[in-house]
């Protein structure tokens, strides 16, 4: 029923969607209300939200295996999360380090969590470029597919960053972190099972 009802809705809702958050932070820096450290909130509140989404286009197909089917819309919210991590990136480079080049390139290679955050960005940007129909025709559907796991690394270097910046280990940053265990934990319980199966 759920998922017949989720083939009616157009991809195109979770570019909405995921436009909402960025708009509500834009709308609360306007009139002064995102905190006592604007920058810190903005850059902050982006890159939280580029690992929600990280983590929640990992789950599509998890979901999937107990019968929730939103793999139409895995692609779409891949994009959006590509998408907060270059504004994450923007902000931080722009509102927080104002363009100061001489301190910006030292510091891609001389601070740890700009490095794995970096490496999270890289890896990334090869599922961007290749999330479309095209390049799924020309790669060859197992091709794509072995390309667009690289999303399971960079969505642990992105964990691996929030730690590393977030410095204090609250609920959420725990709580995210279990998630992201959870999924790799039940990736390989159903590799390991493929393999005794098929043995």
């Amino acid at each position: 029923m759920l998922n017949r009802a989720l083939r009616k809705v157009p991809t195109w809702v979770v570019y909405i969607a995921g436009a909402l958050p960025v708009a509500w932070m834009t709308y609360q820096t306007l009139n002064g209300t995102i905190g006592i450290d604007p920058v810190r909130a903005i850059e902050w509140g982006l890159g939280l939200w580029a690992l929600r989404l990280l983590i929640a286009t990992l789950c599509v197909t998890p979901l999937r295996w107990v019968g929730l089917n939103l793999m139409r819309f895995r692609r779409q919210l891949g994009l959006v999360a590509f998408a907060y991590v270059c504004l994450h990136l923007l902000a931080w480079v722009t509102i927080d380090m104002g363009l100061r080049w001489g301190q910006i390139l030292p510091d891609l290679v001389k601070r740890w969590y700009i490095v794995v955050g970096m490496s999270a960005l890289v890896l990334l940007v090869p599922l961007a470029v290749t999330s479309n129909t095209a390049s799924i025709r020309r790669m060859g559907a197992k091709g794509w597919n072995r390309l667009h796991q690289l999303a399971y690394p960079a969505t642990i270097l992105a964990t691996v960053h929030f730690l590393m910046v977030g410095k204090v280990y609250t609920a959420e940053v725990l709580t995210y972190a279990g998630i992201l265990f959870a999924l790799l934990a039940a990736r390989a319980a159903r590799f390991v099972l493929k393999r005794r199966v098929s043995a």
